[in-house]
């Protein structure tokens, strides 16, 4: 029924569909979007952390064995150059280098043997019976010849028991040539890597570069076997990527070729088990956009319908006046008529008014508005979000228009106490150390006190921005010989590039964008200062940190905001 045939004003069933379609969708899809893209950049966040971390294991075990095996032959080539061809064949000579290498090394070194030209083992000294034996054939003793040094793969070779070789090649000042092998046992590589804190079912091992395992590993086989993973391809730094393993399952791998060795250090985890702690997250994130859904809905069909029905009331009440003065009044003037449409037009505005009020009666009177914590404290963080939102819209729109300074006194060890208190906890997370030393001798003065606070915020924001994890603030501040005030913070951060240095203070500049950065910080930072009548100069080097001074005046000038162009310094 059309609201003309049923003496209505309004379809209420449309305006309550329109209501509730409108408010849902505003609602709603802000927070579904949001949800979403939280849920993606956070699994994004974990499966980088993840990448990151494995890289990290990687790099540090390839120097750790990269530095087991070059200490080593550094040590043997000392050995062989220090000591002559006749020196080395003697028995008990030999012997002693031996002992000495298994002390200073702490294990590693099985035996140590010469061989002459001919392949021929001149030397030995060790626990198997190997003297006389011929190398001749030998791949390692040939890159040894070749080459001047060599370390070989893993192999079993005359003991039958898995070992390499490192062996350097003498040459005597005759021309001729000798060649000093000492076997390495793979127990500390297989200490080394059974010590490493893996995470995700993780499987640290060396291969060689046919694929033969060079140590044990938990789920791939044992020393010597084929393994059953693709090798990966060359790279000359730490790699990790994706990859299904031999039982369909996700797995992430890294690895890192050791230079100037046969070897291939592969790190394997299970990408199921890395991620498990997602999973939890990922159901907290289903379930609060499920509960929200709902109470919104909830929410707004309860309101729709509650205002719905009371304009619905109103509205038959006054179908039925007009009714009564149609009847009254059928042969009235125009006058009349006039003063019915002006009557008409002042009871919608005054159902708007009684409305208006009946709403802020319900927040007031109806207990499960009133005495709803939940409620209030939404309420309360709306309000405080309006309340910033407002503060930082106003700060903005100074930038290209001054407002008059609030002036009062100011002790600077309390304003600037009153921002780090803002800030400690992230200070505490990431392990930043910050030093402050206000000098004892600066005076109380006059300034904008939400200024200072705001320009303090942003210069220590921007240094936490620079800062990684462990680094440090130091704040200080002293009188000038000319009647001011020096700020200083200075960090130890990643710096700022001359070229960057230049455009720091420019609105929109930013060298963060894909972090999220507006470039408006510091621009902001640079007209509060001058509207305090100070100066603001920034002194940067690449990897080495950055520090911005902020020179206030004790007392304010008549020409406040009119102060000198702030410095930017190299």
């Amino acid at each position: 029924m059309s609201p003309e045939t049923s003496g209505h004003l309004f379809n209420y069933r449309r305006i309550w569909r329109s209501v509730v379609l409108l408010t849902g969708g505003v609602a709603l899809v802000p927070l579904i979007v949001i949800t979403i893209v939280d849920y993606k950049v956070t699994q994004q966040s974990i499966e980088s952390e993840i990448l990151m971390r494995t890289t990290r294991i990687v790099s540090n075990t390839r120097r750790a064995i990269s530095f087991f095996l070059s200490e080593r032959r550094s040590a043997l080539e000392f050995i062989a150059q220090d000591n002559s061809f006749e020196s080395l064949n003697d028995p008990k000579r030999l012997l002693s280098i031996l002992e000495n290498l298994q002390k200073s090394f702490g294990g590693g070194f099985v035996d140590i043997g010469v061989i002459d030209s001919s392949g021929n083992q001149r030397n030995y000294v060790g626990p198997y019976e190997l003297e006389g034996r011929n190398y001749l054939d030998q791949e390692w003793y040939s890159e040894a010849v070749d080459h001047g040094v060599h370390i070989s793969d893993v192999f079993l070779g005359y003991r039958q028991v898995p070992h390499m070789v490192i062996a350097v090649k003498r040459v005597m000042p005759d021309g001729s040539f000798c060649i000093l092998r000492a076997a390495i046992g793979i127990t500390p590589f297989e200490e080394l890597l059974s010590n490493l804190e893996l995470e995700g079912m993780g499987d640290a091992f060396i291969i060689n570069y046919e694929g033969i395992l060079q140590t044990p590993s938990r789920y791939h086989g044992k020393v010597l076997d084929k393994l059953s993973l693709e090798i990966p391809s060359y790279s000359n730094k730490s790699e990790v990527f994706e990859v299904k393993d031999s039982d369909g399952q996700d797995a992430v791998i890294g690895y890192r070729f050791i230079d100037k060795t046969p070897f291939i250090l592969m790190i394997v985890k299970s990408k199921q088990e890395l991620m498990r702690s997602w999973f939890g997250t990922r159901l907290e994130l289903i379930a609060f956009l499920i509960i929200s859904v709902t109470v919104i809905l909830t929410v707004i069909l309860g309101t729709a319908t509650f205002m719905v029905k009371k304009i619905k009331i109103a509205d038959k009440r006054r179908v039925m006046t007009l009714h009564e003065i149609e009847y009254a009044n059928k042969l009235a003037s125009i006058g009349r008529l006039a003063a019915s449409v002006a009557h008409e037009i002042n009871n919608p505005l005054a159902i708007i008014n009684e409305k208006a009020g009946l709403i802020k009666d319900l927040f007031i009177y109806k207990k499960e508005y009133s005495q709803n914590p939940k409620l209030n404290k939404v309420v309360d963080d709306i309000l405080r979000s309006i309340k910033r939102a407002g503060t930082i819209t106003r700060r903005l729109l100074t930038f290209a228009r001054n407002l008059q300074a609030e002036i009062q006194p100011i002790i600077l060890n309390d304003v600037i106490e009153e921002v780090l208190n803002f800030l400690r906890n992230e200070a505490e997370v990431r392990d930043i150390n910050i030093d402050v030393d206000i000098s004892e001798d600066i005076p109380m003065f006059e300034s904008d006190r939400g200024k200072l606070q705001q320009i303090f915020l942003n210069i220590i924001n921007n240094a936490f921005a620079a800062l990684s994890d462990g680094g440090s603030l130091k704040i200080e501040a002293m009188l000038t010989g000319d009647g001011a005030v020096s700020i200083e913070f200075t960090d130890n951060g990643c710096g700022i590039s001359q070229e960057n240095l230049m455009h720091i203070f420019e609105p929109f500049f930013s060298t963060r964008r894909s972090e999220g950065g507006t470039g408006l910080g510091l621009s902001i930072t640079y007209n509060l200062v001058r509207e305090i009548g100070g100066r603001i100069v920034v002194t940067s080097e690449p990897s080495k940190g950055t520090r911005f001074t902020i020179t206030l005046p004790i007392r304010n000038s008549e020409n406040e905001g009119e102060a000198d162009e702030s410095i930017i310094g190299g």
